[in-house]
């Protein structure tokens, strides 16, 4: 009779689980017994027992979505986190404007940003972790360097794909072009600026949310891309609805170089005076 009570438990319980896994409630699957445990010793009540499962389901949920639109935003790894920025390195800029971009109403607000400023600078940085907060927020985002869209639209054209490739850079709510000017030499010989031009503009009609990075001046965009017409109608979108961000300050990377050598040398010259 025993062992007949423990099968009809042991197959509820398979039943139970089967069914919360079948109901997307992963969590409630793995961990039923300990949240009815806890329920009996804090003499829970009913409402306040749900409440909390669900509570916590929604949580579990909302961080695999967070974890699902990081992986699919192909954002460089480490990540950047806006905290970890050095404001005091860049006085010049204005720290309270990119407070202000952090709280992402940017994208509400259907607006862009563009970035401009010399190598080393911080501005992917800054870029990447306000597109790592926007999935954190749970905006669809996407990440690609400049010549990664020309080269990858550019194989469309041959392969005659461009229009799905083309989803990728429009679809997201936020899309980050970082590090135009750091790909001279890549661009060398593919300058397809009408490519640059078709996602600016399609995202443009959309009234969607882009964040842009260059370290090259506005005036030779168009050498630099190859296409004064086609350069011309993307300054023209880019600029109308984005937040300017010019960061004119010294190299970040040049200076912790500048660190590392004086380190060593320290270490060099107390060698020296030990020997």
């Amino acid at each position: 009779m025993r062992g007949r009570n423990k099968n009809h438990t042991q197959q509820r319980q398979e039943q139970f689980i089967e069914n919360c896994r079948y109901l997307g409630l992963k969590l409630l699957a793995e961990e039923y017994q300990q949240m009815v445990d806890k329920a009996n010793e804090r003499e829970t009540g009913y409402y306040e027992f749900i409440s909390d499962i669900v509570q916590a389901e929604a949580a579990t949920k909302r961080q695999r979505r967070i974890e699902y639109l990081i992986k699919n935003s192909r954002l460089p790894q480490p990540l950047k986190m806006l905290a970890d920025f050095d404001f005091d390195f860049q006085p010049k800029l204005d720290r309270r404007l990119v407070m202000d971009l952090a709280s992402l109403e940017f994208i509400e607000r259907k607006e862009s940003i563009l970035f401009l400023g010399d190598v080393g600078t911080g501005k992917s940085h800054i870029a990447q972790s306000l597109s790592l907060m926007a999935c954190q927020s749970g905006y669809k985002t996407y990440y690609t360097t400049c010549s990664e869209l020309i080269n990858d639209l550019n194989a469309g054209v041959y392969e005659k794909n461009l229009e799905k490739r083309m989803r990728k850079y429009i679809n997201p709510e936020l899309l980050l072009i970082d590090e135009m000017g750091h790909d001279r030499l890549e661009l060398q010989i593919v300058k397809e600026a009408h490519l640059l031009f078709k996602v600016i503009d399609q995202r443009y009609k959309d009234n969607k949310s882009l964040i842009f990075t260059t370290n090259i001046e506005e005036p030779d965009w168009a050498e630099f891309l190859g296409d004064p017409i086609s350069t011309a109608a993307i300054i023209d979108r880019i600029f109308h609805h984005s937040v300017i961000v010019k960061i004119d300050g010294p190299s970040y990377r040049k200076y912790q170089s500048e660190l590392l050598q004086k380190e060593y040398a320290e270490k060099k010259q107390d060698k020296t005076e030990t020997v």
